[in-house]
């Protein structure tokens, strides 16, 4: 399977999809894109030519709360313990038992309300929403379906033009609502022994439905407002927002029409754990919407899921509505009910009531103010910020570099993200997996701005303090002799013995053509093993080269 992702809002599509044997119908051709995705108004153009169509997309995401028990049980939270060994009585359903409502629970979603800048609602309402499957023991899940606890937010967001990190847009998505829920238990399919096994730590987890309008319009425009979503949830600490352990997944609302008319029937694409797989379902959901049309079919309201692997969706189950799950009021448990400083009653117990104003108040930085003070501070691009914060700990991770070198920062950023964070990456570990501490590279930093090593010196000890053998820095520029030579004679006859042998470069660049004179610099760095100043070794080429 041969997928291109989408650039740009509605996505440009400059091959046709492919697909392996029982797949969905091939493309005869790639779509075609107009207008600019800087206005956010680019649309996928029909076969003819003549009639674009409009993408529609609309996020459900399922936040696991951050809590050490679970929404209205005691049972422990804890990813990959032993299956069932985190499940109450009430988890399993037993009769006669009761929820009780977790109060860290609410405080993460009101937390997270405020941050999505939602009205909290001081009184919000539990529903039973109904369904049957062997994960869900008590045959419904407790939900807020008529009154949630936040409603009519907003989340800002920012994507990159043509995949340059110089040229970003800011857009926004409406928040529809975030409501509290149980999560269910997990079915584990063996296909070898054809049984399902049924896990139930998961049962009765709090979660947070952030409920998204349909204002994004194709898979690049979804994962960067999910992206931003995550990274406010782990810098308000309400949820871990880890994919990869379940602790965030996103369905995807998506449809297409033609401009003007009425939105097109929707599929949704369930459970989506991966950012890169958000962006990849929706833009190859939006194809197959489109081929599908063109080719005169019809779009079946429907739930799909996304085969990572063959990089297509495929159909689960006809689509449930509201009277599927018949819904009906929680008779167990009462309104929730919250206060503000205004309407908080003098004599009531502050630890058995959850203010909003105090919770407000206490919110930390969100990340765009966080990008905005790095800007400001260090000097540094937008772009950088942006960097920055993706990944966990880096920006920490800078700022005690900055605060231990004499680097100016605008340096400093560089090294981080194009040398340290590519080590990284090709050794898949975390900032705080890395060999190398902010102290060490601090160090590193500032032998190079002292001019006691060359910066190809200086790349060469980080390849060696990678090894985590205990070693600083100056220890290896001594073990390895990688000091630049400090005695200019010395470089002198050096630069002197380079340009004798380089008799065709020197005539070139006494014609005119300046640009050969990097490759003698070069010349001089290799016979220098790095060990030279690249701008002293330019100063002594010109002036010999001009006697």
């Amino acid at each position: 399977m041969a997928a291109v992702a989408a650039r740009g809002c509605g996505g440009v599509w400059r091959r046709a999809w492919q697909h392996g044997a029982g797949g969905p119908r091939p493309s005869s051709r790639g779509q075609r894109a107009a207008a600019s995705s800087a206005r956010g108004a680019v649309v996928p153009v029909g076969k003819s030519g003549l009639a674009p169509w409009v993408p529609v997309v609309g996020l459900e995401i399922h936040a696991q709360i951050s809590s050490n028990s679970k929404l209205f049980s005691g049972s422990q939270v804890q990813f990959a313990a032993p299956p069932n060994s985190l499940v109450s009585f009430f988890d399993a359903s037993l009769p006669g038992t009761l929820p009780v409502l977790n109060r860290r629970c609410v405080e993460a979603a009101v937390m997270t309300g405020l941050a999505l800048n939602c009205s909290i609602n001081k009184k919000s309402l539990f529903d039973r929403k109904h369904y049957f499957y062997a994960d869900l023991p008590a045959g419904y899940q407790i939900t807020q379906q008529r009154v949630p606890i936040a409603v009519n937010g907003s989340l800002s967001y920012s994507l990159c033009i043509d995949n340059k990190m110089s040229q970003m847009v800011t857009k926004t998505v409406r928040i529809k609502q975030i409501q509290l829920e149980q999560d269910s238990g997990k079915s584990l399919h063996d296909d070898t022994r054809s049984q399902t096994l049924v896990d139930l730590n998961r049962a009765g987890v709090g979660l947070m439905e952030v409920v998204m309008e349909p204002d994004m319009c194709c898979g690049e425009e979804a994962a960067a407002a999910v992206r931003e979503l995550q990274l406010i949830l782990q810098t308000l600490g309400s949820s871990q927002a880890v994919m990869a352990e379940g602790q965030l997944r996103v369905d995807a609302n998506v449809s297409v029409h033609h401009p003007g008319e009425p939105y097109g029937v929707r599929t949704e694409v369930k459970n989506i754990n991966s950012i890169r797989f958000l962006a990849k379902a929706v833009d190859y959901e939006i194809q197959r919407q489109i081929e599908e049309l063109e080719n005169g079919g019809t779009i079946l309201n429907e739930t799909r899921a996304f085969d990572s692997k063959l990089g297509c969706t495929v159909p689960m189950r006809d689509k449930e509505g509201k009277q599927d799950y018949r819904f009906m009021p929680e008779p167990n448990l009462p309104p929730l009910i919250l206060y503000d400083a205004k309407s908080l009653p003098a004599n009531m117990n502050h630890q058995q009531v959850v203010n909003i104003d105090w919770i407000h108040e206490r919110l930390p930085d969100l990340p765009s103010v966080t990008r905005a003070k790095l800007v400001e501070r260090y000097g540094i691009l937008p772009e950088h910020s942006f960097a920055l914060l993706n990944e966990d700990g880096l920006t920490e991770f800078f700022e005690n570099v900055v605060k231990q070198t004499q680097m100016k920062p605008k340096k400093v950023i560089g090294w981080i993200l194009n040398v340290l964070l590519s080590y990284l990456k090709q050794h898949s570990l975390t900032v705080k997996e890395s060999p190398v501490s902010s102290v060490l590279m601090a160090d590193l930093l500032n032998l190079l701005e002292k001019k006691e090593i060359s910066s190809t010196a200086a790349k060469q000890v980080l390849a060696e303090l990678w090894k985590g053998e205990g070693k600083t820095p100056l220890e290896i520029v001594k073990e390895k002799k990688l000091e630049l030579i400090q005695d200019q004679k010395e470089l002198e006859q050096i630069c002197q013995a380079v340009i004798d042998g380089q008799e065709n470069e020197v005539m070139a660049i006494k014609a005119g053509n300046l640009k050969v004179l990097n490759k003698l610099i070069g010349l001089v760095q290799r016979e220098t093993q790095g060990r030279s100043n690249p701008v002293l070794v330019k100063q002594l080429l010109e002036k010999k080269l001009s006697e």
